[in-house]
């Protein structure tokens, strides 16, 4: 990318990298500024790829099939159960692809930027540590904001009880940016590391199970598949463990609901002291009884609805239906499983795209994995943590947001930008 003036430089880089570096804390105001920030930077993008005729960015194979999965998303929501709402979403997904080739792209221009951006990251993560231990021990936050829960925490996030999704969707790119910024010896590596393990207490204490899930599935991820990370994230997880134990056992509220609640509602064992007949004749659960109920009236959808689903957020519309209704739990504004979900508004068309992510994610995996067995390196440690950030929206076995969810859809888009430009970079290297 060149500029012609200042000008066109603010506009076209200084504003969009501004935008961009400030997006961690954009996603704790909610999901207006954060959206309004990637549609800024891809209109911003998309202006200066018209005015210099050159669209060459987007010569991009991963681009080449989002924009198909683009497509058949506005094609099944003109045709399929038509309605407003599930056309502006298809329509208006266009802008994260967009957001993707267009943060690429400035990488590679400049690389400097993304120290605005990780040092965002750590005053939000240090921000949160601070307020979020506060508020569980003093029953509020620092600006008198109440527990709506007991067995819960939400510092900033108020009524949206997201703290633990938030800190479990941002740490794999935190803790792999800080790769670049600090070394054993720096004299921020000890609070760096403090971060680290405060992040992975409050996560478990926010008694967000599916989070806690998270941040341990890419840690498992970053030790397997790393080449010297293995004894730092070992430390942190350890620590963090350690200290979890040690609050459970002067405080159980949070192991009550992460651990307690969890196989109570699996319905494997009665941790209750309750016996609930209707419940024993369901047998186990998937999660819950309402998850399960999600899922059976999700899957019932794809039974009548194949090869195109019900349509692109559709499910809120369908699930009161008496021939997909499972329970009065049926219903929700989403079944909570993004395999569920796509299957159920997409189809099998739409669920093939995601199967082609996952097993290609897979292939990769599969294959750093043999290198690393021969001595040799096919991802970085910066991209394994990178591809662990995208492993905790690829797993299925777990309860999750809706799909086409705003604020959740820029949490994994984020890792997408990195990890193209350090594909490429290797490339150019070699």
């Amino acid at each position: 990318m060149t500029f012609n003036s200042q000008k066109e430089k603010f506009f076209f880089y200084n504003l969009p990298v501004i935008l961009f570096s400030l997006l961690p804390f954009f996603l704790i105001t909610g999901p207006f500024l954060s959206d309004l920030s990637i549609s800024i930077i891809s209109l911003l993008f998309l202006i200066y790829c018209l005015k210099e005729k050159n669209f060459s960015y987007f010569k991009n194979k991963y681009f080449y099939f989002f924009l198909i999965f683009w497509g058949y998303l506005l094609i099944n929501s003109l045709i399929n159960n038509f309605n407003l709402g599930s056309l502006k979403i298809s329509f208006f997904y266009f802008r994260y692809g967009v957001f993707v080739i267009a943060i690429s792209s400035l990488l590679e221009v400049d690389k400097k930027f993304i120290k605005y951006f990780f040092y965002c990251i750590f005053l939000c993560f240090t921000i949160l540590i601070i307020d979020g231990f506060f508020q569980y021990f003093m029953g509020e936050n620092i600006l008198g904001w109440k527990n709506i829960n007991t067995s819960r925490l939400s510092s900033f996030f108020g009524d949206e009880l997201i703290l633990g999704s938030y800190l479990s969707r941002l740490w794999p790119i935190f803790f792999g940016l800080s790769l670049f910024y600090f070394k054993k010896k720096d004299k921020l590596f000890f609070v760096f590391i403090l971060v680290f393990i405060l992040s992975e207490v409050l996560i478990f204490l926010s008694g967000e199970r599916t989070a806690f899930f998270y941040i341990n599935l890419s840690a498992i991820f970053v030790i397997l598949f790393s080449s010297k990370l293995l004894k730092l994230r070992l430390i942190t997880l350890l620590s963090s463990l350690l200290i979890i134990i040690i609050i459970t056992y002067f405080n159980p509220t949070a192991k009550q609901r992460i651990i307690d609640k969890t196989i109570g509602q699996l319905n494997i064992v009665d941790v209750y002291g309750k016996i609930n007949l209707a419940d024993m004749q369901d047998g186990i659960y998937i999660f819950s009884r309402q998850h399960t109920h999600h899922y059976i009236s999700g899957y019932r959808m794809f039974l009548d609805n194949k090869v195109l689903g019900v349509g692109v957020k559709n499910f809120r519309n369908f699930c009161g239906n008496q021939k997909y209704r499972k329970s009065k739990l049926s219903c929700s504004t989403h079944p909570h499983n993004t395999y569920v979900q796509i299957l159920s508004e997409t189809g099998i068309i739409g669920f093939l795209f995601l199967m082609f992510v996952f097993f290609y994610f897979c292939k990769y995996a599969l294959k750093h994995l043999l290198s690393k067995l021969k001595g040799k390196q096919y991802f970085t440690d910066f991209e394994i943590c990178v591809l662990s950030g995208i492993l905790i929206y690829l797993w299925p076995f777990v309860p999750t947001g809706n799909v086409f969810n705003n604020w959740l859809n820029i949490t994994i888009i984020l890792y997408l930008p990195f990890l193209i430009w350090s594909r490429k970079l290797i490339k150019t290297q070699n």
